[in-house]
């Protein structure tokens, strides 16, 4: 796990041999966009200080915005057009709608505009010039063998509450959950989707817009399907916060085991304190970093990025967080994720 922390920071060092001169283009200053699902979202806000640093130092103009909600792709679309207009270098996205968004994407990068995602990769994913993320897939297999190893034998009789993100099923969204049942043991159906499972384990899938109040509200309607739901995936960590609320509501808080994505420093003292048995810590700073640097050398000599060997992405590293270690997974505990929470 600290090798796929290092193997990002020596990237990140590559891509950092960048001058301020840099952030100079034919004279004139450079202009960047930050486009966030939402500035609410502690993952987002940390992703925009993580931009604003890089781009101060960089001397970069940056320019933020960021849907209403979690699922607004409509407020996206119109930043991309505003990006455009004012004649921007790059845009960093996490798009809301990972399909919706490609013609809008397209548009800015017909008019010479360098596009990343960030954290949530496009679909196609060469719709953008560059994705720098955590292997979300690998992000949720981590918490899912987790959970597996730590129920043991009673893994087979588990009952699992599935709270996702939106009913598009973004790519964020569909890799998390996907990844979570291989790494349970479930077999998947379409890996590009998810509610097409089979095993009879699965109480069911419920969205939750990736916010607290998304996760009890879906907690509460899993929990009238089956009272005796043991195993909660969730989507990030607010949600996993509003399934422990539903879940404390009919005094259940004690004996289920809930899992999430994120490992934000909120995330990781949930975690500490037994709200959530182990999350798996992504690194959203250093997204975003990279990712002012990328328009840096593209605006100097039109230099891209290169992806990590191996794999159509950037991968910004990933670490299993959690106080009650499983043989055979991975991990670190919280003294640690609260030290990299959220680099």
């Amino acid at each position: 796990m600290k090798n796929r922390i290092m193997a990002s920071a020596i990237g990140a060092l590559a891509l950092g041999a960048i001058s301020t001169n840099a952030a100079l283009a034919d004279g004139h200053a450079v202009g960047a966009c930050l486009i966030t699902k939402t500035d609410t979202n502690p993952f987002f806000v940390k992703m925009k200080e993580g931009a604003a640093a890089k781009a101060e130092e960089l001397g970069i103009t940056l320019k933020s915005y960021a849907g209403k909600v979690d699922g607004d792709s409509e407020s996206q679309v119109a930043a991309i057009e505003t990006c455009i207009a004012d004649g921007a270098k790059g845009i960093l996205i996490t798009a809301s709608d990972t399909k919706g968004i490609v013609p809008a994407v397209k548009q800015a990068r017909d008019a010479g505009l360098l596009v990343i995602a960030l954290d949530t990769p496009l679909e196609p994913i060469d719709s953008a010039d560059a994705t720098f993320a955590t292997d979300n897939f690998l992000a949720g297999e981590l918490i899912g063998k987790w959970a597996a190893a730590s129920l043991g034998d009673a893994a087979k009789d588990a009952k699992i509450a599935m709270l996702d993100l939106a009913v598009s099923q973004p790519s964020v969204g569909v890799l998390r959950d996907q990844g979570f049942l291989q790494g349970f043991g479930i077999d998947l159906g379409d890996p590009g989707k998810w509610g097409d499972e089979t095993d009879p384990r699965i109480v069911g899938h419920e969205v939750t817009a990736g916010n607290e109040e998304g996760g009890r509200t879906a907690m509460e309607n899993l929990l009238t399907k089956d009272p005796g739901i043991n195993v909660v995936y969730t989507i990030n960590e607010p949600a996993a916060a509003g399934a422990y609320e539903a879940l404390k509501a009919v005094g259940r808080e004690g004996d289920v085991l809930i899992v999430s994505v994120d490992g934000g420093c909120p995330g990781v003292k949930n975690v500490a304190e037994g709200v959530i048995g182990a999350t798996s810590q992504q690194y959203p700073l250093l997204m975003a970093s990279l990712g002012i640097e990328a328009i840096a050398a593209w605006a100097k000599d039109g230099t891209k990025p290169t992806n990590t060997e191996g794999k159509d992405f950037f991968d910004t590293g990933v670490a299993l967080v959690t106080d009650k270690a499983a043989d055979g997974v991975e991990s670190i505990d919280t003294k640690e994720g609260t030290n990299r929470c959220w680099g």
